[in-house]
């Protein structure tokens, strides 16, 4: 397996990218925007830059990795040959249910379908194909290359042998996969989306500020990044979208989203790619602070 496809050139998609062609794989990154195809080979581009300025990387790997990715608008051309398919796409069922109709018409029978969902049922968008057996998802963690998790969830028809290849193949990109089961939010958003919500509400509430309640989080509870910093980085409408899979799922008042959230995300304050959110991010200097944060 050494010729795969990712779906979707944005954050999640350019890093998957970015990893397994670092590692060697040629990648077919499909995006049908031009312009995202472009903004996500300069990302990586400038990750790379980053790692080598750390020693992380040589000067030939980086010409390596760029070299291993191969760019396409077209899922039909870009799946042909590929052993599998990671999408990245944006996290609303509805389009993932199409794209993986698409996939399962033009992908080749043996190969494998993957998932960087963070919270939509693994056997939902397995239905929507006709190897639910070949269905799986792999939840990578942000920054891709550089955060070692990878969630492995397992839907209600995966197989044992899918599940045990796509172990493997986390491992051998120097990831720890972890095997988890199909429920709403699996385990890393089940657990820190609520944490984000209930800081988020901390604030609505009037019980501190911003940059006290991350403060507590960081100094007291030893986390490298307060919750409403770690939700601009998330993106304020993935974890709205995150928050309302799992209210969905769950039926728990526990999961509803704060109203303060909903209000942001309605006022296109997303986050550090809107330029603000709970913190101001310059367009100059957004990028370089946040990644630097993972890269020292």
């Amino acid at each position: 397996m050494k010729n795969i496809a990712v779906i979707g050139a944005g954050t999640m998609g350019n890093g998957i990218a970015h990893t397994f062609a670092q590692n060697r794989f040629k990648v077919n990154l499909i995006d049908i925007s031009e312009a995202s195809l472009k903004n996500g080979m300069g990302n990586i581009a400038r990750n790379l830059d980053r790692m080598l300025a750390k020693e992380i990387i040589t000067e030939t790997q980086k010409e390596n990795t760029l070299k291993n990715i191969s760019t396409f608008t077209s899922i039909a051309e870009g799946v042909k040959n590929v052993s599998l398919v990671v999408e990245a796409a944006t996290e609303n069922v509805d389009l993932k249910l199409n794209i993986f109709k698409q996939l399962d018409q033009a992908c080749n029978e043996d190969c494998i379908l993957a998932t960087n969902t963070s919270s939509i049922s693994i056997t939902q968008i397995a239905a929507a194909t006709s190897r639910p057996d070949k269905v799986i998802g792999m939840h990578f963690m942000n920054p891709v290359p550089i955060m070692p998790l990878v969630e492995i969830i397992r839907g209600y028809n995966t197989s044992d042998a899918i599940t045990k290849t796509i172990m493997e193949l986390s491992k051998g990109l120097g990831k720890t996969p972890v095997e988890v089961n199909d429920f709403p939010g699996f385990v890393a958003n089940r657990i820190l989306m609520p944490m984000i919500n209930e800081s988020i509400e901390t604030l609505y509430n009037g019980v501190a500020g911003v940059h006290e309640i991350d403060t507590v989080m960081k100094l007291g509870m030893a986390h490298p990044m307060g919750p409403l910093q770690l939700a601009d980085f998330i993106g304020l409408d993935v974890c709205l979208s995150i928050l309302n899979v799992m209210y969905d799922g769950f039926k728990n008042p526990k999961y509803a989203p704060c109203p303060l959230l909903v209000n942001m995300v309605r006022a296109g304050k997303l986050g550090v790619k809107s330029g603000e959110g709970f913190y101001n991010y310059s367009k100059s200097r957004k990028a370089e602070k946040i990644a630097s944060q993972f890269l020292k």
